[in-house]
């Protein structure tokens, strides 16, 4: 207990000798506080809360689409693909701790995989079943693109298991490169060069539902307020269903004996080895499970566009996708929502809000306003770094060594332990 004691009174000492004054560094600054609180369903006013949000999301397009705002809506659908993709890059950065440059490279290869797969196999089941069978070539495609980049994930994951920190970096960097300008030069004469997929003369078959809303459902409400569902609305359920389901999954993959086992690596991974883990098991895993998340990505993304060609799959897109994981919050899905929110979508408002509500300001005023959304992004990525390093919702293992446990019920559960000095009850013997 002596021992105990004087260690402390020591580590006092030292805090109040660096600092230069009789208070400890505690005392002095305060205890940090987290910019944004763990949002629990605990209460029945958060209840109330989550599904009023929830309602929200729900109306939005319908909102959107009847006042005629196709811009933003189209925006909403591309927040929603990076959000996923960045769900997937968590599970690599976030979970296992590896750093992932390469995104872009299974996003396209879910791309181009399913567009492989619809063509022929529409066409296949339109000529034998008819063309309302035809629809339901998405869903098998999203399989097969998911199915593709694993695969991909997979072969990326066996040169890469020695590897650490900028060395993984650079390797998963070069491997984006490398796939997006391997179907940029049309291998095999399968990927359409700079033309892309499909090709001339083919299209993919519709998904399944979309023809018969389009041709069914017509709102109107006054002069101002027409709603039909148009490719933008539909594909902003597919997507945000898409969203709710990688969500659900990548959080009970992370509270499952895997992400226990990618939590150990990421802390430390000899450590980790040493107890027991199988690393390169861990490593692959996480790589696949990361990689078939870009290949659903993508195959909403070939749908959506009706095409798809090289030009969307260059390095910087993945720089975006790790930024929205790490001013989000690495590890953390709220953080990874919040961030694709903040990274993609505020830039695609100011580009919305110039280009449909400045007309009178004439188009040089409208493309300097648009284009200061890159300036906003840039500062938005600065200031994060410098105030925020552990992003705007840190994940939990992080947040509780920030700033101490979270959940005020805790502190009367849990009892202090013992130290080793500490003498038995009943007094020494």
């Amino acid at each position: 207990m002596t021992n105990t004691t004087n260690k402390n009174t020591t580590a006092s000492f030292e805090d109040q000798a660096v600092k230069g004054s009789d208070k400890s560094a505690a005392e002095m600054l305060g205890t940090p506080k987290p910019l944004l609180k763990s949002f629990k369903l605990n209460t029945p006013m958060k209840r109330i809360l989550f599904a009023v949000l929830m309602l929200f999301m729900l109306v939005l397009p319908i909102y959107l689409q009847g006042f005629n705002e196709a811009l933003l809506l189209n925006s909403l659908v591309f927040v929603g693909l990076y959000v996923i993709l960045a769900l997937g890059l968590n599970i690599v950065v976030g979970y296992a701790g590896m750093l992932d440059f390469g995104r872009m490279a299974f996003y396209a290869v879910g791309a181009y995989a399913a567009m492989l797969f619809s063509v022929p196999v529409g066409g296949w089941a339109e000529n034998l079943f008819g063309p309302g069978f035809a629809t339901f070539t998405f869903p098998f495609a999203v399989v097969f693109a998911g199915a593709a980049a694993a695969f991909v994930g997979w072969l990326l994951s066996l040169p890469v298991m020695r590897l650490r920190g900028d060395y993984l970096a650079i390797v998963t960097l070069g491997f984006g490169e490398i796939v997006r300008i391997t179907l940029q030069n049309n291998p095999f004469e399968m990927t359409g060069g700079s033309v892309g997929l499909p090709p001339l003369g083919y299209t993919i078959p519709f998904p399944p539902f979309f023809e018969y809303l389009r041709d069914t459902v017509y709102w109107t409400m006054g002069n101002d307020f027409i709603f039909t569902v148009t490719r933008n609305v539909y594909w902003y359920y597919v997507v945000l269903a898409l969203l709710v389901l990688a969500v659900i999954v990548v959080r009970r993959q992370d509270n499952s004996r895997l992400g226990r086992s990618w939590a150990a690596m990421r802390e430390d991974e000899v450590a980790a080895t040493a107890m027991g883990v199988n690393v390169t098991k861990a490593k692959t895993l996480a790589f696949i499970m990361g990689a078939i998340w870009g290949g659903v990505a993508g195959a909403c993304l070939g749908f959506f566009m009706g095409n798809v060609s090289p030009e969307p799959f260059f390095f910087f897109n993945s720089v975006m996708v790790l930024a929205i994981v790490v001013i989000g919050g690495m590890g953390s899905i709220p953080g990874v929502i919040f961030g694709g929110l903040l990274i993609v979508g505020v830039p695609e408002v100011i580009r919305w809000f110039a280009m449909s509500h400045m007309g009178a300001a004439g188009a040089e005023v409208q493309a300097t306003v648009s284009n200061m959304r890159n300036l906003l992004l840039g500062l938005v990525m600065v200031l994060m770094m410098a105030l925020r390093p552990y992003g705007i919702i840190p994940m939990k293992s992080i947040k509780r060594k920030l700033y101490g446990v979270d959940n005020k019920d805790s502190d009367k559960s849990e009892k202090p332990l013992a130290t080793a000095g500490a003498a038995p009850k009943g007094g020494a013997k």
